[in-house]
């Protein structure tokens, strides 16, 4: 019975001995930092500096509790707000912040958790936003110095950051818009001031079109006339000299040339295979067909020498030329 007792005893001693044990031990994290409190007030900070490295640490059993924070980036995410800038123009900015713990005792005195401490940020941000994009334009906001507003923010927030034992390690726009009533007249007055743009430069290309069209046909009938004044000119210049050329043969050579225009008649007369004409064959036009002197018949000089009796093969008769 005493062999009982002694074993349930020492069971006992050495569970209280392993949950004593267990109790006892913590362990810090690479990533994590910690305080060590006893009654409520801080007896240790760990693996804050550098000088305590993460491992495995002793407090004393319910006595001491030990609270951990991140070492890590933590995001902070804020909501849509809507800002009036100097020149009236009303914008929704949506922006983000990383911040990390710098003082664990700072920071669990002023907002003890991170949901805390994230609604404070976010309130310190608004404000920071509001007052400084108030102050500038939209333009400025925007494009040209987007990024010296966010850096004068992140300063500003960093100043009463350090009241809560944190570091805002970046803070930036994501987005910067109109509203959406906004963003729709500004929509349609940007589509009516493009149409009437592209009205304007329609008209004003018809206008260049109907002006280089008619500058194109005047050229084109000045060309014209000037072609056909060319034209007149060399075909009476070769006409004056078809003349010339003419009147000197028919000086020369009058026959010649009564049979040479003779020829020419007959080839434009005749040229066809079906051509018929209405004239007597004893006129003028056929003269050179009866004799190719062109002598018209019944002429003295068209008949021709008697032959003479003693020259064989005569009959002593003479017939008309034809």
């Amino acid at each position: 019975m005493n062999n009982q007792t002694l074993r349930t005893g020492l069971m006992i001693a050495a569970a209280a001995v392993v949950v004593g044990l267990y109790a006892s031990v913590f362990t810090v994290g690479q990533m994590q930092q910690a305080l060590v409190l006893r009654f409520g007030g801080v007896r240790a900070v760990l693996n804050q500096t550098g000088t305590d490295k993460p491992g495995l640490y002793f407090k004393i059993p319910f006595f001491e509790n030990v609270v951990l924070f991140d070492k890590r980036v933590l995001d902070l995410d804020l909501p849509v707000q809507t800002l009036l800038t100097t020149d009236r123009q009303n914008l929704e900015v949506d922006a983000f912040a990383r911040y990390r713990i710098t003082d664990p005792l700072r920071f669990y005195q002023s907002a003890n958790n991170v949901a805390r401490a994230n609604t404070l940020l976010a309130s310190f941000t608004n404000s920071a936003l509001r007052n400084l994009l108030a102050r500038s334009t939209r333009d400025a906001i925007v494009r040209t110095q987007r990024a010296e507003l966010m850096n004068q923010i992140q300063a500003d927030v960093n100043r009463q950051a350090k009241e809560l034992g944190v570091e805002i390690v970046d803070l930036r726009m994501t987005r910067v818009d109109l509203p959406a009533q906004n963003s729709t007249a500004v929509y349609n007055r940007m589509k009516t001031e493009r149409q009437r743009e592209a009205a304007d430069i329609r008209a004003n290309g018809e206008q260049a079109a109907v002006t280089i069209r008619a500058k194109a046909d005047r050229d084109v009938t000045v060309l014209i006339s000037e072609a056909t004044q060319t034209a007149e000119t060399l075909r009476g210049q070769g006409d004056a000299d078809k003349n010339r050329i003419l009147a000197e043969a028919y000086g020369k050579d009058a026959d010649f040339f009564s049979f040479y225009r003779s020829m020419q008649a007959y080839e434009t007369g005749l040229k066809g295979s079906d051509t018929r004409l209405v004239i007597s064959p004893s006129s003028d036009f056929f003269r050179y067909f009866s004799d190719p002197q062109g002598r018209q018949p019944g002429t003295p000089a068209a008949r021709a020498p008697a032959r003479s009796p003693a020259e064989p093969g005569t009959t002593g008769s003479t017939d008309s030329a034809r």
